[in-house]
């Protein structure tokens, strides 16, 4: 059940990195999305050069020490998860594509269906309840359902891989001319991210049916 767990650190990781942000950003401290961005913001309280109540910087150390355990759960977890792969061909398979992590690989493993129950990949996904769609207002993505909680832990862990990509994209730049550069400078961060998922599982589909490991090197040139 270790990937059950892990799916549920790293939900509740970015949940807790997300209040954070929100709570600093109210005091005018703005932080890029990430775990990444935490080393930032610890800086930024300990110099405390634009006079933070005591009061804020507080609320958000005790934001930060919940972040660090939940941080060193899902490490200890991706370490044995890792050393579990090395003995299986078809997790080593799953983590060859970029975004696929070992809690990720895990969990397709121990939760999803038999890949030769889906006849295509727009299946497996449609399973996922990976279906991007827009409202007329907003433009906010709406997921298809779903009727199992390992449905919901996949997909999520799906999303959070690929807006690792897309962060990676963003910082690095992805190829010109790809599928992400141009739905990146059209469409919001969230619903390209449920676009990548979708790929992802299509691609999953492809690499477990067929007995391949990812061939392209980056997702982005998708």
């Amino acid at each position: 059940m270790a990937e059950f767990y892990g799916s549920r650190s790293l939900g509740q990781r970015t949940q807790l990195i997300n209040a954070l942000r929100a709570h600093l950003a109210e005091h005018g401290v703005i932080a890029p999305q990430g775990v990444a961005s935490l080393a930032s913001l610890v800086k930024v309280l300990e110099e405390n050069d634009i006079g933070l109540n005591l009061i804020v910087v507080e609320a958000a150390r005790l934001y930060l020490e919940q972040i660090a355990v939940l941080s060193s759960r899902i490490s200890s977890l991706e370490k044995a998860l890792k050393s579990e792969a090395k003995q299986s061909e078809r997790m080593a398979r799953l983590m060859s594509m970029p975004g696929m992590g070992p809690i990720t690989a895990m969990a397709i493993e121990a939760f999803a269906p038999a890949m030769a129950t889906f006849r295509k990949g727009r299946d497996f996904a449609a399973w996922l309840g990976l279906v991007p769609k827009q409202h007329s207002s907003g433009g906010k993505p709406v997921l298809g359902r779903t009727s199992k909680m390992s449905q919901r832990d996949i997909r999520r862990l799906l999303i959070v891989g690929a807006m690792t990509v897309i962060r990676w994209a963003c910082r690095k730049g992805a190829p010109e001319g790809s599928w992400l550069q141009r739905m990146l400078m059209r469409k919001p961060r969230m619903l390209v991210a449920i676009a990548l998922a979708n790929k992802m599982a299509r691609s999953i589909w492809a690499m477990m049916t067929k007995n391949e490991n990812y061939r392209n090197p980056s997702l982005a040139a998708v």
